[in-house]
């Protein structure tokens, strides 16, 4: 059944956003990111019971008129007879039908149109006007459209978020056979948020959302074989989810270059969060333009670089791409000429396809030696775009621009050797071709080398190696954007929808997603778990995050012991983890609480002369260490010295009294005496 109630709540909702938002003026477009309305949860909530309740009348009324119905049709089939019963079913299903149909082209009609805008749009208007498209066709029973609403109930993208109106939106389309639903339920219950924390269900809910052909339920149950959460651990298993996520992935990357998400770490220090290099601060980006403006040829090279791909926080931009790659080629700058070349190879709104243009602007570059302009001719010789398909001519240029180390084209004659491409099939030639892209990143050389690693193709086989390999293809789905919109809904305050995604993509196996729901768990900022449970969580989060090799991560878990946060104090425990993270990741912070623990004989036999030479160590790997090892260092000899004095005093106070019994009174006396004698003696035998 359509959950028309949750369905009103919204459209109310995103009324009373569109006319905020109506009112709002924006003038920084930084500021226009993640700008949620407030709306009254108390008054949602109200809204919510009070249409719930009008809901079961409704029900109870129709079902009163369907009883009436059936006995007055009852009444007409007996009074016309037999013969008109299948004519009149006939007209009514017929009628049934058509309604039904146009009621669905409407319902997908205003989907497609919300789809388009949300898409095209730069602003908070603009988006709030697509949901409201959604809400009405939701209304009309579009599946998709509700998925998208209780994905904005859930993450809070316009209005209050409102779980417990997600959750009932969500329970019904799985009803309906949503594996986005059943994804969506299976992360909630994995984490107990508004609803009963419950590992096995969850992963029932994400077996049926997998089997459905949600992409993200596969890649989260390859994580979970791969880890043996909650399953047993199983790489063949494992290997075979991460795969079918991986193929979806390669697929997309060879009709378009993907788009890197940045993957802002909330571990970091405050005054580097406010100015982290993965997003680009509005300030610098206007002083960038400033330059670009005056001439400066590798800004303007730069600036049209993350404005192609949407890079640094800024919006997709084919035209300022163009822009800024115009006006640097006319400067003689090569990487512009082969940028140009490469917007119109692939065709975009600024840069209609054209592959003589293509040519003409990859010739410019290729001309002065650049790397991606060899690689553009190549690609063009490769597909025949433009002119004959020549794989000698294409293999000529590939190999130029792999020796200059460009990945692509690494990756471009690792093909050709993979796959008889124009040459002798050679899987070892392919192996080093792919490998070397891979070092760089090169999204699809990782992605066949998985492919050999799996299927033993030119290596030994090694199902861990290939896992590996996959899951890094896999993290570059385009759900890794809610890497952005939860780094910004945390910078805005926002913090419960911040956890939110951040734990969605933990749960997917991220690892910086882990550390960050972590971090903010243990602020106990949020209010969408319990208090008592975000110490435990954290904890888990913070371990799923060390076995990836986060040190930071580590040494949190030996804190979390140390203290007792989530767990009973345990000093053994805690000092084995800060030992990993000091040998493994060489970690100042462990050093130094490693050093602190063997000073004071914590969980771990005392020994000072070791706890000087990890505290010498953390000084020695880190800058920062440096005050905090010496205020050690000073209360470590000061203490020692006291002690050895004490201890001096108390050993010469029993020396003498036992002399004292032995020589008598005087033996001190005795003792000069003897001195004495021992230097004449000395002196006697020197001359």
């Amino acid at each position: 059944m359509k959950p028309l109630s949750l369905l009103i709540e919204i459209l109310i909702i995103l009324g009373v956003t569109i006319k905020t938002l109506e009112a709002e003026k924006h003038t920084e477009r930084q500021k226009e990111r993640n700008v949620t309305t407030q709306v009254s949860v108390n008054q949602t909530q109200q809204l919510l019971s009070h249409i719930l309740e009008r809901r079961k009348l409704s029900k109870v009324i129709s079902k009163r008129e369907n009883l009436l119905d059936k006995k007055k049709n009852l009444h007409k089939i007996r009074i016309k007879g037999i013969q008109n019963k299948d004519l009149l079913k006939r007209s009514k299903n017929h009628l049934k039908t058509h309604e039904k149909k146009n009621f669905t082209d409407e319902g997908d009609q205003l989907f497609n149109m919300g789809t388009k805008i949300l898409q095209q749009s730069k602003s908070q208007k603009q988006k709030a006007e697509a949901y409201l498209l959604f809400a009405k066709a939701a209304d009309m029973g579009n599946l998709k459209a509700m998925e998208k609403m209780a994905d904005a109930l859930l993450f809070g993208n316009f209005g209050t978020q409102n779980i417990t109106a997600a959750i009932q939106l969500y329970e019904s389309l799985a009803k309906e056979g949503s594996y986005k639903a059943q994804n969506a339920l299976g992360f909630l219950s994995s984490y107990g948020i508004g609803m009963e924390y419950d590992q096995a269900k969850a992963l029932i809910y994400y077996t049926f959302g997998s089997a459905g052909g949600s992409m993200m339920s596969q890649m989260i149950l390859g994580y979970r074989y791969l880890s043996g959460i909650n399953v047993l651990q199983n790489c063949e298993v494992a290997l075979n989810h991460y795969k079918k996520v991986a193929d979806y992935i390669a697929d997309k990357l060879e009709k378009s270059e993907g788009i890197p998400v940045e993957k802002v770490r909330l571990t970091e220090r405050p005054e580097n969060l406010s100015s982290n290099s993965e997003i680009l601060d509005w300030d610098i980006y206007q002083y960038y333009k400033f330059l670009a403006e005056r001439g400066d040829v590798q800004i303007q090279v730069s600036l049209g670089q993350l404005h192609l791909i949407g890079r640094k926080g800024l919006d997709q931009d084919y035209y300022k791409a163009l822009y800024y790659f115009l006006k640097a080629a006319k400067a003689g700058s090569a990487n512009a000429m082969a940028l140009i070349g490469k917007m119109y190879l692939e065709g975009n709104a600024a840069a209609p396809q054209n592959n003589a243009t293509a040519f003409k602007y990859f010739s410019m570059a290729a001309n002065k030696g650049n790397a991606i302009g060899l690689h553009g001719l190549g690609l063009l010789y490769f597909y025949g775009k433009g002119v004959a398909v020549n794989y000698s001519e294409a293999l000529k240029y590939f190999q130029k621009a792999a020796e200059k180390g460009w990945p692509n084209a690494q990756f471009q004659l690792g093909f050709m050797y993979y796959s008889g491409s124009g040459v002798w099939k050679d899987y070892k030639i392919a192996f080093k071709y792919f490998y070397l892209a891979s070092q760089s990143g090169q999204p699809l050389a990782i992605y066949y080398l998985a492919e050999m690693y799996a299927t033993g193709t030119g290596v030994l086989r090694s199902c861990r190696t290939a896992v590996e390999l996959y899951k890094g293809v896999c993290e570059l789905g385009h759900w890794a954007e809610k890497f952005l919109t939860a780094y910004f809904a945390y910078k805005d305050g926002d913090i419960d929808s911040s956890l939110i995604q951040y734990a969605l993509l933990a749960e997917m196996g991220y690892e910086v997603a882990q550390s960050n729901s972590a971090f903010i768990l243990e602020s106990k900022k949020a209010k969408i778990l319990e208090k008592e449970k975000m110490y435990p969580m954290a904890l888990l989060l913070w371990n799923r995050a060390a076995i990836q090799g986060n040190a930071f991560a580590r040494v949190k878990i030996g804190d979390y012991h140390y203290y007792g946060y989530g767990t009973k104090k345990d000093y053994q425990t805690a000092a084995t983890h800060y030992g990993i993270a000091a040998d493994k990741y060489h970690s100042a912070q462990a050093m130094f609480n490693l050093a602190y623990m063997y000073e004071h004989g914590l969980g771990i036999a005392k020994d000072i002369h070791l706890a000087r030479r990890l505290y010498d160590m953390a000084a020695q790997t880190s800058p920062d260490a440096h005050i905090p090892v010496f205020f050690a260092l000073m209360k470590l000899e000061t203490v020692h010295m006291l002690r050895d004095i004490l201890l001096f005093n108390f050993t010469m106070r029993w020396k003498w009294m036992k002399l004292d019994n032995i020589l008598g009174p005087y033996w001190d006396l005795f003792m000069i005496g003897l001195i004495v004698a021992v230097l004449i003696f000395l002196l006697r035998n020197r001359r």
